[in-house]
């Protein structure tokens, strides 16, 4: 299997997002596309030629959560965005149960954007744990650390700084507001279901 590069050029001209910064980060995700495929075949190759217990396979195979939980990362996030965001459901699942969670819709998004402004690189992920009928405002530092396994992720977002730097400097508070006004919440609710 071959995975490929998602076209999200739809986002374009998305207020509060200029081109460059899009389109600078759509070949930031097409190149975890390339190195998730090459990793992969990589792989195959020495498990094929006899060298799967060698060094070379093991740090690849460390590797290869790198790239394809960054393809991923990114397939969520863009998929997660919509050219002038649409409101929430008040009236959803997720919207009653981020009220009976939280106390509030605002109060969620509060902390949601609390876990987005604290230093250092990573994502933000609300996710859902379908087990305990929870939800959590996960911090994922790097690609592959910091996952809350058997969690379904619903709505994501992008904190390295390549995802904001060229639009908004230092200022990280501001590209979260303009993310919150490009969420597609119709994505993020069918993500619950």
């Amino acid at each position: 299997m071959t995975y490929t590069n998602k076209n999200y050029d739809h986002l374009l001209g998305t207020p509060g997002f200029s081109n460059q910064l899009l389109q600078n980060h759509f070949t930031l995700y097409q190149g975890y596309v390339t190195n998730t495929n090459k990793l992969f075949d990589t792989l195959m190759t020495l498990v094929k030629d006899g060298k799967a217990s060698t060094p070379e396979f093991a740090e690849l195979k460390r590797r290869f959560g790198w790239e394809f939980n960054g393809m991923r990362l990114h397939e969520l996030y863009f998929g997660n965005m919509k050219n002038g965001g649409t409101p929430i459901n008040q009236s959803s699942t997720l919207a009653q149960k981020l009220t009976a969670q939280f106390g509030s819709i605002e109060n969620w998004q509060t902390a949601f954007k609390a876990v987005g402004a604290m230093r250092g690189i990573g994502w933000v992920v609300l996710c859902y744990d379908t087990e305990a009928d929870k939800l959590f405002n996960v911090w994922v530092n790097e690609h592959d650390v910091g996952h809350l396994i058997g969690t379904t992720p619903l709505l994501i977002m992008d904190v390295f700084e390549h995802a904001f730097m060229i639009d908004y400097n230092l200022k990280r508070a501001d590209y979260i507001a303009a993310f919150f006004n490009a969420i597609d919440w119709n994505v993020v609710e069918k993500r619950l279901l």
